[in-house]
């Protein structure tokens, strides 16, 4: 399976954009920073000027309803960008961003990064694309909610997690650092007891096991099958 993340598809040295300087002065454009677990890298109504990418760790992305209820738009690994609308507009946060474990984040002003993308194409493309993208992704998320059922919607997920994240192991497929099973009910709107049930149920048809560190996919056919 070929790995989707599109700053390989446009062979774009991310982390050379982001992390020129690991020890850069905090006064610097540059700036690499350690956030520990459960620590927020920002906060709604928090002033949007700066740009994120993952050189290690994990990140989730969220918001709150109107009752407070907190909402998951995404869960981030290394490698991944956020933060991003700063570039285009956006003056104070709508969302969260908060380490899931240690993480080693490089940040950048926005202002920075508009320069950058001024002076070189390809960083201008890379954005364009990583926005295009989660438009995309959302898109077919709010589909997935109106149109298909909950153990649908979790089957897809742990496709998705495959394509983007997983490796090949000789006929089996890995995720590593695998998500627990409230966030997948986050992820999909469906209940930590309904996802529990579908992965136990799948473990038991040996396509799929599964513990805290791992997703393991004994066969990627079935799993589809599964899911239509």
């Amino acid at each position: 399976m070929k790995d989707q993340s599109i700053w390989y598809l446009e062979n774009i040295d991310v982390s050379n954009i982001f992390c020129q300087n690991k020890m850069a002065d905090s006064h610097d454009a540059h700036t690499y920073k350690t956030f520990k677990r459960n620590e927020y890298i920002y906060l709604p109504e928090q002033s949007s000027d700066k740009i994120y990418f993952i050189a290690d760790g994990r990140i989730k992305v969220g918001t709150y309803n109107e009752s407070g209820k907190e909402i998951t738009k995404a869960l981030l690994n290394k490698g991944d960008v956020f933060g991003e609308l700063a570039i285009i507009g956006e003056s104070t946060r709508r969302d969260f961003a908060v380490a899931l474990e240690n993480s080693d984040i490089c940040v950048i002003d926005a202002d920075k990064m508009k320069d950058l993308m001024k002076d070189h194409n390809n960083v201008s493309l890379f954005f364009m694309k990583l926005m295009g993208s989660k438009v995309l992704e959302m898109e077919q998320r709010l589909e997935s909610l109106v149109f298909k059922d909950s153990r649908t919607r979790i089957i897809e997920y742990l496709l998705e997690m495959v394509e983007k994240r997983g490796q090949r192991v000789g006929y089996e497929w890995v995720v590593r650092n695998f998500i627990t099973h409230q966030e997948i009910a986050n992820l999909t709107a469906t209940s930590r007891q309904t996802v529990t049930t579908i992965l136990n149920e799948l473990r038991t048809k040996n396509i799929l096991t599964f513990n805290r560190k791992r997703l393991l996919v004994r066969d990627l056919d079935e799993l589809k099958k599964e899911a239509a």
